[in-house]
């Protein structure tokens, strides 16, 4: 039997910039999830593992990586400048991506880069859809440099930024970018909302792992202490098979409203679920 996909509880739609860059589809791979979750589905489905995906193009070993991490954050009332590296994927705050830097363009990016700071900023690009003007900067914490001028790093997801203003696309693009921050919620329960969402991740991971003919047991605590803001980040980050609402989801800037989409989003893949192991068991029974 097929495994489900997400449903999204709304259309996801995004802002997009005008400027669509060429993306090598190979020079890219999703996060590297928390090492205490558990994979929802397997490598086909929506909610991955920390299992990186197998691309011919893209490989990363960080066991004897030089650990080197920017010394400070930006201010949220900031315009600053910011190289961009734009991806058929969406980083999160807190998400971990491993990637190869092969293109010429990107490689010079990756030497300028540590000369400075360490850090840019992935942006969500499709062919259809075009680049979008929010994203998340990367923070590189670990990298190789290879004899023939390649690179293997990891970065970490840091703060979401609006760009405000193309700079240059040559060699790579540059862009004015402003921070962003989610707005104070109102006097809403978000600590009650995270609960529920984190309830109905526990329910989707029972239901696939029945599906799947894996031991049903109770997932562990998947909040790990975190608060609503950083959670629903971290929610996001599990939903790799649909980067459009991944993006969508990103560039809200309310806890609350990005939790509660979050909820309806499994609340649907968990009703497919359950009509899928309905079926299972009339078959199995016959």
């Amino acid at each position: 039997m097929a495994l489900p996909q997400l449903i999204p509880s709304h259309s996801s739609s995004s802002s997009s910039l005008t400027h669509q860059p060429s993306i090598s589809p190979n020079a890219v791979s999703p996060y590297l999830l928390n090492p205490n979750f558990k994979p929802f589905f397997n490598s086909s489905s929506l909610f991955q593992s920390r299992r990186f995906h197998r691309l011919s193009s893209l490989r990363c070993f960080a066991s004897s990586f030089p650990e080197k991490r920017h010394p400070y954050p930006p201010q949220s009332d900031e315009s600053v400048r910011l190289p961009l590296f734009p991806l058929p994927l969406v980083l999160f705050p807190g998400a971990v991506l491993p990637l190869q830097i092969f293109e010429f363009r990107y490689r010079i990016m990756m030497h300028t880069l540590l000369h400075t700071d360490l850090r840019f900023g992935v942006i969500y690009s499709d062919p259809v859809g075009g680049t979008s003007d929010v994203g998340c900067v990367g923070d590189i914490f670990k990298h190789e440099r290879l004899v023939d001028d390649r690179f293997f790093l990891i970065c970490k997801g840091q703060e979401r930024f609006r760009v405000t203003n193309i700079v240059r696309k040559k060699p790579y693009l540059v862009a004015e970018v402003n921070w962003l921050e989610d707005r104070p919620s109102s006097d809403e329960d978000l600590e009650g909302i995270a609960d529920e969402v984190e309830s109905c991740m526990k329910d989707v991971i029972r239901l696939s792992n029945r599906l799947n003919g894996k031991p049903v047991k109770e997932a562990q605590d998947l909040r790990r202490n975190l608060f609503p803001t950083p959670f629903s980040f971290f929610v996001g980050s599990t939903f790799e098979g649909a980067p459009k609402e991944q993006q969508a989801l990103l560039e809200l800037e309310d806890t609350a409203a990005r939790l509660r989409r979050e909820k309806g989003t499994l609340r649907n893949t968990l009703n497919y679920l359950s009509a899928a192991s309905a079926v299972k068991d009339v078959f199995s029974s016959s």
